[in-house]
């Protein structure tokens, strides 16, 4: 059967959207539906118009021409309120939250329960709360618990249970495990099949195609703003889907190469830096890609940080081709020839409102001045050099950084980076939210970097990408290194339960 033969009547449907920017065509001629009761991913690469799409159906953008249905009625959202009033809510990647308030608070603020005088009534207003809760068989949130004590999954679940106080029909969720544990994603997923026992019917738009898989009904793929096509998730594969996103066949998502390993870059002896690094002693050597795998909380991006003098260890030893040296700085790092991709480009990596041009410059500006005075010629050479070799797509080097989208950003802190020629690499979550051709990109860059003698480091929560890539495999817990396994012995089962603290586990996989 068709992923569109025998379909019953959408909640919502958009019919060729039409979306225009000044000097960008976002949405060409797109259409797409959602039916009760399903959830159906949207994918496809940064810039190919997801986002774009659905602020159209949030009544945060109107299109320039094209109609949207709502339970087969055309029906203008003008504003997001209009999209409330038909049923719509939007859960982005970014949580709308007030920190200071409660559960109940956030979830109905704007329409809370009133009592006579029209005073807001508050214990109704924490029963309804309670309700919406165990509705969703949440045992482990109260009403009155502040927001901002919580994790970012239980942040995420008092997003869904907003949309719900507003009867949403369609809820629309944006990248929405990003940033959560593995145990926030088991929980998500289950609410997800929840809501759609209900009828309601959700859009999801996530880069992980495992994720895909494991909860839509149907998927629907767009390639540079159009419409490329739907399938029923049980009749295809990820390899017709990357190819549906892309324009062409990924065969390997990890290009590993064979390159020559030589002495020596980093070296580190019992380094503590508390409260979650402790007693660290790792070997990177030149030519060599070493993953760091663990669980969120284990100590890996807190490690990456002390190395890079964001936090300057308090003990222990780092030495860097064979010589000790003190990093108290990450101009310390920097002049030592470590450079460092954050985990979190936007706020660590990048300057948004700064130019293309003046992001990649940024870290090597030393090199491009002379007397005080930068190279301007220098600089815009640099610039096209990168642009051209990591293929950043950008209108030009003025185009503000903060426009393109995330595989691009990412590919700019990396060109930032490598201007300054690094001896050591430090890579965290290289290809978090970015599209599977991006990913395949920057993957291919490292092996590149490596041939060329750079050491890296590289940590990653997706255990495929470090499976992949890397040549040895360490394992962090609780702010220590508890396993390492070379190559041939870093299996996902081995990994994996050392992640866990199942070390009898990891010695029977290994």
């Amino acid at each position: 059967m068709s992923a569109t033969q025998d379909a019953p009547t959408p909640l919502i449907e958009v019919r060729a959207i039409e979306k225009t920017f000044p000097g960008v065509r976002a949405l060409s001629a797109v259409s797409f539906d959602v039916r009760a009761g399903e959830a159906h991913a949207l994918i496809g690469e940064n810039g190919a118009g997801k986002s774009t799409l659905i602020k159209i159906m949030s009544g945060v953008f109107g299109p320039d021409s094209g109609s949207i249905l709502v339970e087969g009625r055309e029906t203008r959202l003008a504003t997001p309120d209009d999209a409330r009033r038909a049923g719509i809510a939007t859960i982005y990647q970014e949580l709308l939250l007030f920190p200071e308030l409660s559960v109940a608070e956030n979830i109905f603020l704007g329409h809370a329960p009133r009592a006579r005088g029209g005073w807001i009534d508050w214990r109704t207003m924490r029963a309804k709360a309670q309700e919406l809760l165990a509705s969703l068989d949440i045992d482990d949130l109260a009403a009155d618990e502040t927001v901002g004590a919580l994790s970012v999954g239980n942040r995420q679940r008092v997003e869904i249970l907003r949309a719900l106080s507003h009867d949403a029909r369609v809820v629309i969720m944006d990248e929405p495990t990003a940033a959560l544990t593995e145990a926030d994603v088991t929980r998500l997923f289950d609410i997800v099949r929840r809501l759609k026992a209900r009828g309601v019917a959700i859009i999801y738009i996530s880069h992980r195609l495992d994720e895909t898989f494991a909860i839509a009904d149907r998927v629907t793929v767009l390639r540079d703003g159009a419409y490329v096509g739907t399938r029923l998730t049980r009749e295809t594969n990820s390899g017709e889907l990357v190819q549906m996103m892309v324009g062409r066949r990924i065969d390997n998502m990890f290009p590993k190469t064979e390159a020559p390993i030589g002495e020596p870059v980093l070296e580190t002896r019992d380094l503590v830096r508390r409260p979650l690094t402790k007693s660290i002693s790792v070997t990177v050597r030149a030519g060599e890609i070493v993953g760091l795998a663990g669980l969120v909380g284990s100590g890996r991006s807190e490690l990456a940080q002390t190395l890079f003098g964001v936090w300057p260890a308090e003990s222990g030893e780092i030495r860097l081709m064979g010589e000790a040296v003190t990093i108290r700085s990450p101009a310390d790092a920097r002049a030592r020839g470590i450079a460092y991709v954050p985990e979190d480009r936007g706020s660590q990596g990048l300057v948004r409102p700064m130019s293309v041009l003046h992001n990649l410059s940024l870290a090597a500006l030393t090199s491009l001045s002379h007397s005080g005075f930068i190279d301007r010629g220098a600089e815009l050479r640099l610039a096209e050099q990168a642009v051209g070799r990591f293929g950043v797509k950008t209108r030009s080097l003025d185009e503000l950084a903060g426009r393109l989208s995330g595989g691009n950003q990412q590919k700019i802190v990396l060109g930032k980076w490598l201007a300054n020629q690094p001896k050591l690499l430090i890579l965290d979550e290289p290809t978090r939210g970015i599209d599977v051709g991006a990913k395949a990109e920057i993957h291919r860059f490292m092996g590149e970097l490596a041939r060329a003698g750079v050491a890296i480091l590289m940590i990653s929560s997706e255990l495929p990408e470090v499976l992949g890539m890397s040549d040895r495999v360490l394992v962090m817990r609780e702010g220590r290194v508890v396993a390492e396994f070379d190559r041939a012995a870093a299996t996902s089962q081995a990994v994996g339960a050392a992640m866990m603290g199942d070390l009898g586990a990891t010695e029977q996989a290994a």
